[in-house]
């Protein structure tokens, strides 16, 4: 049997057309105190690679390699029953709780001042969840204190005390987590929200005005009260917080790969629609300034698999294994393809987090005195963190479509640009979501000059279910494309089937 023929498709490359410049923080991730993302993941005394602090050296290796920017901890549904002066001050006096949100005991021997000292020097900044579940204003604003004062004052002298003499200064602070989920600790009504969180957020501000802040979206677009929410929220908190936060999560399900291919549909209605709903609020109140998107979690989680169940009854484990998806070539695919649509929308999306980092439905995977190794899903975020630099650019694809059961025809191309003008270099990511047919990929390159392909890579699989293991670290890797051919008006890639790709292209000598 004869491989099908290549289908065509072309875009053109214009540094004239651009969306915004690239943030860093759309490479943020996620780090929460569930399964064994801290415990045994970034944190394991004992471990032969840790270090002093217990910190596992081989994994904040895999995350500077990962390129991520930001981490958002500590949760997540955790944060809603936290609180944080349980982690701080001399481990052989903290308490142990029970975590009610994922039924595990907590010994609160890893806290805040040990994750300020893992993102020193994991090379990332920190982005700081709040309690608005079972606590409120006073505990927040106790926080900020203790994180963000110099000195003077009891908390921030405490925070010397417990080893931390230069503040933290964290500068993003999220309110609350999916405070409109009914799973959530202290869920709470639009209205019960809004409110919390602006009183929250003024209060904050009367300590730093510069924060970033960040309120409570929704859970994600399929909830019953998605857009109302937004709204609501927004009109009590519009004029004191920066972001409203977007969560989305994504799996294959009842067979249905070519869908699963095409999440990425989803993901691009759900921002437009979020972004609507705050500029019809902004019109409404006639603000001056625009509500961005952090879209503070997103991944490929597939939640009804035994790997997501939680323990149940009397049994109240430490860091069980807990949301350890096996990610293979296809999970990585749509990872990348979401990854192209927080880009695509860069002018809105300024900050997202992968969720999570560490064993956690994560790109990086440790074993209790073991080794770290690299997930499939690892390498489409590290090219991008690595690649996307300078400007966004504004490409239109044209492909052929293919059908969906859920999303109708959708395009077998999704791709984006960026042009960094400092170094000339202009780099394509490009996702063919097509479960058999190459797509051969023209680019007219007339408006960046005489340009060079200097690195093309894909990542793609015969099996779209293989994936990477301990034993295996490296099934599933980017490898060089070598199909890549160029003249003076363009250059011509060929992209396999289901495959992440990566065409980077600088000024010709």
């Amino acid at each position: 049997m004869t491989d099908p023929a290549p289908a065509s498709a072309r875009l053109t490359l214009d540094p004239a057309f651009r969306v915004a410049p690239v943030s860093r923080r759309t490479f943020g991730a996620f780090v929460e105190h569930l399964g064994r993302c801290v415990y045994t993941g970034i944190f394991e005394p004992g471990h032969r690679g840790a270090d002093a602090d217990g910190l596992r050296t081989d994994v904040i290796e895999l995350v500077r390699e990962l390129g991520v920017s930001t981490v958002r901890y500590p949760g997540g549904n955790f944060v809603s029953g936290y609180r944080w002066e349980d982690g701080v001050g001399p481990v052989r006096n903290r308490p142990t709780r029970l975590d009610l949100a994922w039924h595990s005991t907590e010994p609160n021997t890893f806290g805040l001042d040990e994750f300020i000292r893992w993102t020193r020097k994991a090379g990332v900044e920190p982005m700081m969840a709040v309690n608005l579940g079972t606590r409120g204003v006073q505990e927040a604003v106790d926080l900020l204190e203790y994180c963000n004062l110099p000195s003077g004052t009891r908390l921030s002298d405490l925070r010397v005390t417990n080893g931390a003499a230069q503040p933290h200064g964290i500068r993003m602070w999220c309110l609350g987590n999916e405070m409109d989920g009914p799973w959530q600790i202290g869920h709470k009504t639009a209205e019960e929200y809004g409110r919390l969180a602006a009183e929250t957020a003024r209060a904050m501000r009367m300590i730093d005005p510069e924060l970033e802040l960040v309120a409570c979206g929704s859970s994600g677009s399929g909830m019953p009260t998605f857009g109302q929410w937004e709204a609501t929220v927004l009109e009590h908190a519009y004029d004191l917080v920066d972001y409203v936060s977007c969560h989305a999560y994504y799996q294959e399900q009842n067979g249905d790969l070519a869908g699963f291919l095409a999440s990425a549909v989803n993901m691009e209605n759900f921002i437009d629609d979020v972004v609507a709903t705050a500029d019809h609020v902004r019109a409404k109140r006639r603000a001056g300034k625009r509500i961005n998107i952090s879209f503070d979690e997103w991944n490929v989680w597939y939640m009804n698999q035994p790997a997501s169940q939680t323990p149940r009854g009397g049994d109240w484990p430490v860091a069980p294994r807990l949301l350890e998806d096996h990610y293979n070539l296809a999970d990585a695919v749509v990872v990348g393809s979401l990854l192209i649509t927080l880009l695509r929308h860069s002018d809105r999306v300024t900050a997202a987090s992968l969720a999570q980092l560490v064993n956690v439905i994560a790109p990086i995977m440790t074993e209790p005195g073991g080794g770290a190794w690299r997930q499939t899903t690892f390498h489409p975020f590290a090219q991008a963190s690595r690649y996307a630099t300078g400007d966004v650019l504004r490409v239109e694809p044209t492909s052929p479509t293919y059908p969906t059961a859920e999303y109708g025809d959708v395009p077998t191309l999704h791709a984006v640009a960026t042009h960094d003008e400092h170094t000339a270099a202009t780099t394509v990511f490009a996702v063919n979501r097509s479960l058999d047919t190459p797509l051969s990929l023209s680019m007219d390159t007339r408006a960046l000059g005489s340009v060079r392909v200097a690195e093309a890579y894909q990542l793609t699989a015969q099996d779209p279910y293989v994936r990477n293991t301990a034993d295996e670290p490296d099934r599933v890797f980017p490898r060089a494309n070598s199909s890549v051919s160029g003249d003076r008006d363009g250059v011509a890639v060929l992209l396999p089937p289901m495959s992440w790709n990566v065409i980077r292209l600088e000024q010709a000598t």
